[in-house]
């Protein structure tokens, strides 16, 4: 198909670099390389329903646009951020109109952010869909498994675009140099704006031609990196994303909830929440600290982790950003113990030095006749039916291994409980003529 007519040079600079074929589409080549399934969509001929799901400036709107230049469609788009079902029915006009004019054309109707669209929103769609009136296309940051209605959902395939890469940001700031919509680029100033887009192209687009007005009015010949950190400074924020100073902070927020100091620990999440980390990040951080440095002392702070971060996910930012203070505070003043991972650590430790020890005869599953007649499972004492549960003096290590004593429970919280147990359990196997584990 040929090129559309150039752009204006005064419209936005992502409209003028906007690709206007697949081969100018930068990123995402597990969707659009050969052989991959939305480039087999393209050739195909035959458009079909699809969410494109990612996170922003990744191409969504682009690839919509795309598909329909590619099929000669009608394109109308709807923002579910401010439309309705008056824009739906709009767009069915149009598509009846498209569909029994003379050019018989087809209409792919593109939906921006439709995860915002409630249930019966979503559903007027269905009708349309089925009729084959119009070819939807839904694109949404979220998981369309939660938030696109099932019906809709069976409808249409889901493609996943994912973050532009360092490469594929650079490739964009190349292009925008190429027609002049940017001035020279130190190199670390190149890769400073590559780490803040952080594989957002929009981001990334949008601060180019802030830099670009404000480098012509000082007459700029090259943007160095004291300039840009001068000039943008606040949207550069205050630690590089991947670099020193970003594990640096994760550091001090990891070691401030180690160390039981829930203010330190506030104040290094919001210094980095500030700074442009990613929040899920944050939740997958405090997701690790509840495991390593909480464990058994306090198995509630794995559960509380794991709830900040599924309420981050629903609420987004800046309501579920609260949700990720609570955990902060409570994983800081939760008593602390890393048995659990100094006893996971040293297993593997062993495991990997050790031989494959054959499985005792006692513990082996014996589903078959045969395998009962080689002994399989025989002499195993079953848990639930001895005195108090357990089976005093039965032994479940390989045959010959010494006890290693990988799991030493601390004096603190929970742990303390789980100690006195394993003291009487020990003290039981002894009695029993078992060994101590």
């Amino acid at each position: 198909m040929p090129r559309k007519p150039a752009t204006p040079p005064h419209a936005p600079l992502a409209e003028r670099l906007r690709p206007q074929s697949l081969g100018e589409v930068v990123g995402q080549q597990q969707l659009l390389g050969e052989g991959m399934p939305l480039r087999i969509a393209f050739e195909s001929g035959q458009p079909h329903s699809c969410i494109l799901w990612g996170p922003p400036g990744t191409g969504k709107t682009t690839i919509a646009r795309l598909m329909a230049d590619a099929f000669d469609a009608q394109f109308i788009t709807i923002s579910a951020v401010l439309g309705g079902v008056k824009d739906i029915r709009e767009a069915v006009d149009l598509a009846e109109k498209a569909r029994d004019g003379l050019e018989q054309r087809r209409t792919i109707v593109f939906v921006d952010e439709v995860h915002r669209f409630n249930k019966s929103q979503q559903d007027a769609f269905l009708p349309h869909v089925e009729s084959g009136l119009f070819t939807f296309i839904g694109a949404t940051t979220e998981n369309p498994s939660f938030e696109v209605n099932s019906a809709l959902l069976s409808r249409a395939a889901v493609y996943v675009l994912q973050p532009l890469s360092e490469q594929d940001l650079a490739t964009i700031i190349g292009k925008a140099q190429a027609i002049g919509a940017v001035p020279p680029l130190e190199d670390a100033a190149r890769d400073r704006l590559v780490a803040y887009a952080d594989g957002d192209a929009r981001r990334l687009l949008n601060t180019l031609e802030t830099l670009a007005v404000a480098a012509a009015s000082e007459q700029l010949g090259e943007v160095t990196d004291a300039w840009l950190l001068k000039v943008l400074g606040e949207r550069m924020r205050r630690y590089d994303k991947g670099g020193e100073q970003f594990y640096d902070t994760i550091s001090a927020l990891h070691k401030s909830v180690r160390g039981s100091d829930p203010d330190a620990a506030l104040y290094w999440l919001v210094r980095m929440l500030d700074g442009g980390a990613d929040p899920r990040y944050m939740a997958r951080r405090m997701i690790r600290m509840a495991a390593e440095d909480i464990g058994l002392a306090d198995p509630r702070a794995l559960r509380l982790a794991l709830d900040a971060a599924e309420v981050y996910e629903r609420l987004g930012t800046p309501e579920g950003e609260l949700a990720l203070a609570e955990c902060i505070v409570y994983l800081a003043i939760a008593p602390k113990s890393n048995a659990v991972y100094k006893a996971y650590n040293a297993a593997r430790a062993f495991v990997k030095q050790d031989g494959t020890r054959p499985v005792p005869m006692h513990l082996r599953n014996a589903p078959t006749k045969l395998m009962k007649d080689l002994d399989y499972g025989k002499g195993y004492r079953y848990a639930h039916d001895e005195e108090g549960g357990f089976a005093a003096g039965e032994t479940y290590l390989p045959d010959g291994m010494a006890p290693p004593g990988f799991y030493q429970p601390v004096e603190r919280g929970l742990e303390l409980r789980i100690a006195d147990k394993l003291r009487e359990l020990r003290q039981r196997n002894t009695q029993a003529g078992g060994t101590e584990e």
